[in-house]
């Protein structure tokens, strides 16, 4: 049974105490705090959450996108700050259960706990090692191919009763012999992984864990290709992996421009670029500092280099880096000893990975293609619901899946397999391609089953739909994850010290 506590809040629109702003940091809340008002804060776990500040404009902000968040609507909004906002209340964690009181009103923040159950000793429903061995068994008959392409995660996740992201993780970094090589505990890995799982929304049809999993999957996929496997580092393939596990981190089910619309305080903070983005890494980061993994990161830089992988998913900026990816094919000067350039192909492959979909076999590819088509769809609903403008295939009354499938694959995903097939010609990459080739003709005879006959409604006519739905991006755009002052996510370290250091001026990084 999930328990949900009230946490205390500090109002977004309520000045903060000058002994607080002067921590820099950000401020936890642990079970041991008398705060939660919990019977027993003892059969908490250590983490419920924290609060960070912009120092502008010295406004608490949330950094976490759990429970409760409250979005500042148009109406009564004030620009300068002086007065009190009107919320638009959205419980992202309830936001795809399809229930009338999804939108709850009021100020409070709630946050609901999930498998970190199984850590602390605490009675879990179902956990992994009850289950019968049989499952057991046949979920590790599957980790032995897990390199195949045909890999079905969704069968996974039921042999390991929701915990495939955990376990597959956890088995490639262990594959590799990572633990070993970094140093890293593996109770402390153990721990990280399932916090990591646990911040995804299970109840969001598409952005959860099972789409983590997948998408790390197919990472490993594309570490073993010839070129890779043979010029690829400990480190690149470390954080290769934890970024492709962690990219969807928090994601509350709806996109970019429903946050920039509603005001959301994450827009503000990251200034309408790669909002969710750099939302993902700053979570990752922060569970990372607050399970002790931190220090285990290579170099000194690593937490941005696993930034940069991350940002790189962000899909308004899909011409951006398909047309350097195109260029450095055509003038053949991609060298894989430059660890530039291993760091460019991570993350292209990570782009890669995060849109294979309609490159699975069919009976895969249908399934993510009906799980992103409803978390749209439910978007659009929530937006006429208040009266928002409805944003691009969110709506359910002019777009079909297929139609929204074949656009996607047309401008987004064909393009990018194409150069990725020029840069990696193996066995794998025709395999997608073929697959691509037979899902898209799938779709168009659904489309003409329907009733379209004419090729210009068998999909939107612009990739702007799929590409530029969101804001356009300045080269600066890196910069927009620090542009406040250094944001601590999740918690603080012993000292209460979480900076980050800036991406340089003018990076490419995404």
């Amino acid at each position: 049974m999930e328990v949900c506590y009230q946490l205390p809040v500090l109002p977004l629109d309520r000045p903060v105490p000058k002994h607080v702003l002067s921590r820099r940091g950000a401020i936890s809340f642990s079970s041991s705090s008398s705060l939660f008002g919990a019977p027993d804060p003892r059969q908490l776990s250590q983490r419920r959450g924290a609060i960070s500040y912009d120092s502008s404009d010295q406004t608490a902000l949330y950094i976490r996108m759990l429970g409760d968040v409250r979005v500042r609507s148009r109406v009564g909004f004030d620009p300068e700050g002086k007065g009190s906002y009107s919320y638009l209340c959205i419980d992202f964690r309830t936001l795809h259960s399809y229930s009338d009181s999804t939108l709850i009103p009021g100020p409070g923040f709630q946050r609901y706990l999930h498998s970190s159950r199984l850590l602390w000793g605490t009675p879990h429903l179902n956990p992994l090692h009850i289950l019968d061995e049989d499952y057991t068994g046949q979920a590790k008959c599957m980790l032995e191919r897990v390199a195949t392409w045909n890999f079905d995660i969704f069968l996974y996740d039921r042999l390991t009763n929701g915990n495939s992201l955990v376990t597959l993780t956890f088995h490639l970094l262990n594959q590799y012999g990572l633990l070993e090589l970094f140093q890293l505990d593996m109770v402390k890995l153990w721990r990280f992984l399932v916090m990591v799982q646990e911040d995804y929304h299970s109840l969001n049809p598409y952005h959860n864990a099972v789409h983590a999993a997948d998408v790390t999957q197919a990472m490993y996929c594309y570490l073993r290709e010839p070129k890779l496997a043979k010029s690829l580092t400990s480190c690149d393939i470390l954080l290769g992996l934890l970024a492709a596990a962690t990219h969807d981190l928090d994601h509350p089910g709806v996109n970019q421009p429903f946050l920039i619309k509603t005001n959301h305080y994450l827009a503000k903070l990251y200034r309408n670029s790669s909002v969710l983005e750099n939302h993902h890494w700053r979570s990752a980061v922060g569970l990372l500092r607050e399970t002790g993994l931190f220090s285990h990161l290579p170099a000194e830089d690593g937490s941005h280099q696993l930034g940069s992988l991350i940002l790189a998913t962000d899909i308004s900026r899909q011409n951006e880096y398909l047309g350097k990816f195109r260029t450095h094919l055509d003038q053949d000067d991609l060298y894989l000893s430059n660890a530039s350039h291993r760091h460019f192909i991570l993350q292209m492959a990570l782009k890669c990975a995060d849109i294979c979909n309609p490159c699975r076999p069919w009976e895969l590819s249908k399934q993510w293609s009906e799980k992103v088509t409803e978390e749209f769809f439910h978007q659009g609903d929530i937006e006429k619901k208040h009266r928002l403008e409805v944003s691009p295939l969110c709506d359910s009354q002019s777009n079909s899946m297929a139609n929204i499938q074949i656009g996607f694959m047309t401008y987004v995903v064909e393009p990018l397999f194409a150069e990725w097939g020029r840069f990696s010609d193996t066995h794998l990459s025709q395999t997608m391609l073929g697959h691509l080739g037979l899902n898209k003709a799938s779709w168009g005879g659904l489309v003409q089953q329907e009733g379209s006959s004419s090729p210009e409604e068998l999909g939107p006519s612009s990739p702007a739909f799929f590409t530029m739905s969101t804001p356009a991006v300045t080269e600066s755009e890196p910069e927009s994850a620090s542009a406040a002052e250094p944001i601590a996510v999740t918690t603080a370290t012993a000292t209460g010290e979480t900076n980050y250091k800036e991406i340089p001026q003018g990076s490419k990084e995404s």
